[in-house]
């Protein structure tokens, strides 16, 4: 059951959308909360936007830092949080009504969960798009589910703040499939709750997405998998399934950097490679 939440907004030049995010914690009904905003060295009037929210409602907790990044940014606000619950809203997402209401609920008929995502709306461009079945979202052992992309929005997780005693926190090393290589390291050890009912709009399109500036994002998720090789908490199912995954996203990006004579790729994906015992 929950009594009190940590929400944290991670935001960099997003002063077009982060109102909007910020209304839709603060229009919940589940009041007891706070909302840490870290600001990742805004240059274009988050702050001033930030600060004037403030003002007007003290649960609004708001850092600023140099540019470091989004995992740097959770963090900062991991560290800062309060309370033993976590929530993660990135800046340009929202959440429905009643989304910290439904996860209540959902912890307290299932008290031994310590992680709970939720369904979403997708908005790409700003027209509501349908998932593709590879999209699905799911609970319970969800290792092999999420292997081969990103199952679960960091904008719909509730966490508990002993999870990341347990497994550390965001690696600041990974520009990309941050929240990708996070939930690989949940999943290894962890079922996890999930609610079958949207609770957050996802908005996709714009030119400032992360997954939109670097190339090859599966590289990323090949960096992501590699540690888990040897892993003692996968069974053989697990461990076969993600050898299968990695060899082959390691293939279509090799492949595709001979064919553009990718030497920088090629060199980081000899660097990756993983030799089959």
């Amino acid at each position: 059951m929950l009594d009190f939440v940590s929400v944290i907004i991670p935001t960099y030049n997003r002063a077009h959308t982060i109102e909007r995010a910020i209304d839709s914690v603060l229009q919940q009904s589940f009041h007891d909360l706070e909302l840490i905003i870290i600001d990742d060295g805004s240059t274009d009037g988050t702050g001033d936007l930030v600060e004037r929210k403030r003002s007007k409602d003290p649960r609004i907790v708001y850092f600023r830092t140099e540019n470091q990044g989004v995992s740097a940014a959770r963090n900062t606000g991991i560290r800062c949080a309060r309370s033993q619950w976590i929530a993660f809203l990135d800046s340009d997402d929202e959440w429905l009504k009643g989304k910290l209401d439904k996860q209540d609920e959902y912890l307290i008929a299932h008290p031994d969960c310590r992680v709970l995502h939720t369904e979403e709306i997708w908005i790409r461009n700003g027209v509501r798009v349908n998932p593709h079945k590879k999209h699905k979202k799911m609970g319970g052992r969800i290792f092999m589910q999420s292997l081969e992309l990103c199952l679960m929005s960091p904008s719909s997780i509730l966490i508990h703040k002993d999870i990341f005693d347990e497994i550390g926190l965001f690696r600041e090393d990974f520009p990309v499939c941050e929240d990708y290589e996070m939930w690989l390291r949940i999943l290894e050890k962890h079922s996890v709750g999930f609610i079958d009912a949207p609770c957050i709009k996802k908005y996709g399109g714009h030119d400032d997405q992360l997954s939109r500036k670097y190339y090859a994002m599966d590289f990323w998720r090949l960096k992501a998998m590699k540690p888990f090789m040897n892993s003692k908490h996968l069974s053989l199912a697990e461990k076969a399934k993600l050898k299968q995954v990695y060899a082959h996203k390691y293939y279509i990006l090799e492949q595709g950097a001979l064919k553009h004579n990718n030497r920088d790729l090629l060199k980081k994906l000899n660097a990756e490679t993983i030799v089959s015992s």
